[in-house]
């Protein structure tokens, strides 16, 4: 069998399991699936789940990885887009996997998963912001802020657009970084 067919049915294999595993946690709770049921959900074999992943958390975790490169590629500064143009993109990105976050950030998702988002979008805040150094606290709780945001659109069935919801964050995380900028120490 060539090299492409093989990479088709692994990829095949790995969205039936991501689809699954997502099903599964609305249906519930992460702390309730088990590789078993995923696999069976999937209509994958145990050996082919094996054969990628040691158990239910790496299949997360590189779902999680995907999405959050995914997720921060669609905020980089390194293309024509204005700042606000690639923060909407980051709401358009969160809309689009809509299921995927709700999933793993609403009640019956993983603490995991959330704590993981957070840090990995206090530390994309870090990056782009100007604070005084002596202080992890705004990255910190822009982070949170924006998790918390994200979960609220979700469970409220995402009541305003991407655009807006980007302003609006936007806008708060504009304040906090005001006051942020005026500490003396």
């Amino acid at each position: 069998m060539s090299r492409s067919g093989g990479d088709l049915r692994v990829r095949r294999t790995r969205k039936l399991l991501r689809d699954a595993l997502i099903e599964l946690i609305e249906e519930r709770g992460f702390d309730k699936v088990t590789v078993g049921a995923v696999t069976e959900r999937a209509m994958v074999s145990r050996a082919a789940f094996y054969r990628g992943y040691r158990d239910k958390y790496q299949l997360v975790e590189q779902v999680f990885d995907e999405a959050m490169a995914e997720l921060l590629g669609s905020i980089r500064g390194d293309d024509e887009r204005s700042p606000r143009d690639r923060w909407t993109g980051f709401f358009e990105h969160i809309d689009a996997y809509h299921r995927f976050y709700r999933a793993m950030l609403g009640r019956r998702g993983s603490p995991w998963f959330a704590e993981r988002m957070r840090a990995a979008l206090s530390a994309m805040v870090a990056e782009h912001l100007a604070v005084p150094d002596a202080t992890a606290l705004v990255p910190t709780m822009l982070g949170a802020m924006l998790v918390q945001a994200i979960t609220w659109w979700l469970e409220h069935d995402r009541p305003e657009s991407p655009a807006v919801l980007a302003a609006r964050t936007a806008e708060l995380a504009g304040a906090i970084m005001t006051t942020a900028n005026a500490w003396t120490d």
